[in-house]
């Protein structure tokens, strides 16, 4: 049987590697694979074997993006009710492929990410599933660890940010202004003024006291699946913790929130709330969720202001883009 390009990214694959790839964790025989025609970055293969359901997670961006998932989700599984990919099965040897890869179940129920999904849910479904992602979120949010910080390699666990969990924010947000303003000049010191007006504005809140808990950072409707059992919809599975860390949970509130402004209001509320009921703001949540509704609509600006990229409107600044999404996130989330 030839070989077969599953992504870009990924490149061509024979079936005799995948088989390789089965048999060094004992999961079958090989039966098909098929493209995830899903995600920014191409790195994810649907397996099938005789033994189940698989996803194959290749050519990692950094040495420590695989560790560091399989670090999360072993403690999400051990410490929390949420579904997280496991086992999460790495092979750091890169003879097979030309690049390190990760095995891991394919997570029941149906995937967001497919607009087809979406498109055949109806508007009442659609509610409940953003109630359903507040809970699930939640739930992540038990897995709580001593410090705030990120999987370090070297040690295997969590190195403490310098500072605290606010310098680091402050310090983020900063990193991706400066990046943003190195593209193309359409993130203006106007722009940059107003970013540091929201950091000030934001700094007495910061020191609110915060056990760390896990933070996904990249919590959204394309990164689950959702089923529904007895009537209720719930999260099935939660996968793509690249970029997770110990933090402030209500860190993980803009992604979606803003997602669902897109959409629908009513969704972004709906979502908010189901999370609140059961994580209670802090005081200071307004001016904390402004710099974190802030430090990611920066993420994703900077992305599509490198160049190749395209942005939708070419001629909007930063603060004319971003700072509805502030204010309409926090009126959202406290409404």
């Amino acid at each position: 049987m030839t070989e077969v390009v599953y992504s870009r990214r990924l490149g061509p694959i024979r079936p005799a590697q995948f088989q390789a790839a089965l048999d060094r964790f004992g999961l079958g025989r090989f039966v098909g694979a098929a493209p995830i025609p899903f995600g920014l970055f191409g790195q994810n293969v649907f397996v099938t074997s005789s033994a189940g359901e698989w996803v194959l997670r290749g050519r990692p961006h950094y040495p420590d993006q695989f560790p560091s998932e399989q670090f999360f989700a072993r403690l999400l599984h051990e410490r929390t009710a949420a579904p997280a990919p496991w086992p999460y099965l790495l092979d750091p040897a890169e003879d097979l492929f030309g690049w390190s890869y990760a095995l891991m179940p394919r997570m029941p129920g149906l995937q967001l990410a497919d607009p087809a999904v979406r498109a055949a849910l109806g508007a009442a479904d659609r509610a409940a599933i953003a109630r359903a992602l507040g809970v699930g979120l939640a739930t992540l949010h038990d897995l709580c660890w001593p410090h705030a910080g990120r999987y370090d390699l070297a040690s295997g666990t969590i190195a403490p940010f310098a500072g605290g969990y606010g310098d680091w924010i402050v310090a983020d947000t900063r990193r991706w202004l400066a990046r943003s303003r190195a593209h193309d000049g359409r993130t203006t010191a106007a722009d940059a003024a107003w970013v540091e007006s929201i950091i000030a504005a934001a700094q007495p809140a910061l020191g609110a006291p915060c056990p760390p808990c896990f933070v996904m950072q990249d919590y959204k409707e394309a990164n689950v699946t959702v089923e529904q059992t007895g009537g209720a919809w719930r999260v099935g599975g939660v996968f793509d913790l690249m970029e997770a860390h110990f933090g402030d949970g209500e860190a993980d509130l803009p992604r979606q929130v803003a997602g669902y402004l897109d959409e629908d209001p009513a969704r972004a509320r709906a979502f908010a709330g189901a999370y609140l009921e059961r994580r209670p703001p802090r005081p200071g949540f307004a001016a904390r969720f402004a710099l974190y509704m802030l430090r990611d609509r920066l993420i994703l600006w900077e992305y599509f202001h490198r160049p190749g990229q395209r942005w939708a409107d070419e001629l909007t600044t930063l603060r004319a883009w971003a700072s509805r999404y502030l204010t309409a996130g926090a009126a959202a989330a406290l409404g």
